[in-house]
Parts: C-alpha cells; sequence; structure tokens
C-alpha cells in the first residue's frame, strides 16, 4: 500500500429515475475496479460493505430545501473459502421511522458475477410519486461509497490516509414530477 496512490475512480454511467405506477424507481450504472487492498481482504474472507444512498429534495428559494424522500441500500460482499464462492448481501434500510429494511442473499461462483449485481441498480424504488410535489423542481442526489467504518477495528485503524480504500461517487439531477415517464 502506498501513501501516495490515487484514489479509486467511480464513474456514475447512468443515473435514470422513471415512474412506475405511484413509486419513482430509479436506475443506476457504476463504473469501477476494486483496489488491490479491498481485493486481499475479501480473499482473506472479510466482508465489504458499500452503500448507496439516495435523497430526494424539494429545492425551495425562500428556505432551506426540503427532503420529500431518501433510501439506502447496503451491500455486503464476502468471500467464503470452503465453498470457493462469493455471497453478496443486499439489505435496504429503513424507509421511515418504524419500518424494518429487507434483505436478499445471493451467491455466486466469480467475483466478476457479484460485482455487477453492485455496479447495477435496475428498478430500485426510491419514493413515491405523491411526495413529489407538481410544478416543483426536485433534486436527486444519489451516493455510494465503500463503508469502511464496518470493516474490523484494526482494519479501519491500518486504512486511514489510505486512498486505496477510499471508493465513492456522487451524482446530482434536477426533475420536475411532470417530466417522469
Amino acid at each position: 500500500m502506498s501513501l501516495h496512490a490515487q484514489p479509486v475512480a467511480v464513474n456514475v454511467s447512468e443515473l435514470d429515475l422513471r415512474r412506475n405506477g405511484d413509486m419513482v424507481e430509479l436506475n443506476v450504472g457504476l463504473q469501477f475496479e476494486l483496489p488491490g487492498p479491498v481485493l486481499d481482504a475479501l480473499h482473506k474472507g472479510l466482508p465489504v460493505i458499500f452503500v448507496a444512498e439516495v435523497e430526494i429534495v424539494r429545492e425551495r428559494w425562500y428556505w432551506l430545501d426540503k427532503r420529500v424522500a431518501s433510501a439506502q441500500r447496503q451491500m455486503r460482499l464476502v468471500y467464503q473459502p470452503l465453498t470457493r464462492r462469493w455471497r453478496l448481501s443486499i439489505g435496504s434500510g429503513p424507509g421511515r421511522p418504524g419500518e424494518a429494511g429487507a434483505a436478499l442473499g445471493q451467491t455466486f461462483d466469480s467475483l466478476d458475477e457479484a460485482l455487477a449485481l453492485i455496479r447495477r441498480f435496475v428498478g430500485w424504488r426510491v419514493a413515491e410519486f405523491a411526495a413529489l410535489e407538481a410544478g416543483s423542481t426536485h433534486r436527486l442526489d444519489f451516493r455510494f461509497r465503500l463503508d469502511t467504518a464496518q470493516l474490523p477495528r484494526p482494519l479501519q485503524i491500518g486504512t486511514l490516509g489510505e486512498s486505496d480504500w477510499v471508493l465513492a461517487a456522487s451524482a446530482s439531477r434536477r426533475l420536475q414530477p411532470e417530466s417522469l415517464k
């Protein structure tokens, strides 16, 4: 590991918002490669957690922007040396107070297959259409990151100042509720 390494580039290649009935769904495409230290940790059986967050705010010129919806998705990737398989657990964080999140687990034969699911979100329900106010401008803020705070404590300390462990991207898009298909 080098202290002079460049942060890993994560590109948001697609950010598409659509209406599906009474829900607003997000399609996201990401492009990135895992750096060597992250791959080493994975091959040693350590879980690595990626977090994607979405926030939709209604822009207001007279006051602070109003948050109308938010969603979070955690993806826990771990290599299982005994079976030589990759396990990806995808959990959605609570959308509203008192609402529990859901989780889905899947196993893969290769790391590339598991990363394909992390790099592409299709039909992610991020808001109810009724939460968007007609005639108002809204902004969608998308953030994606590698969550080093959930690594084992000794590894957290070792990653401080290491740009090899900085894997993050963000993108924003303005939208009008009437423009959603």
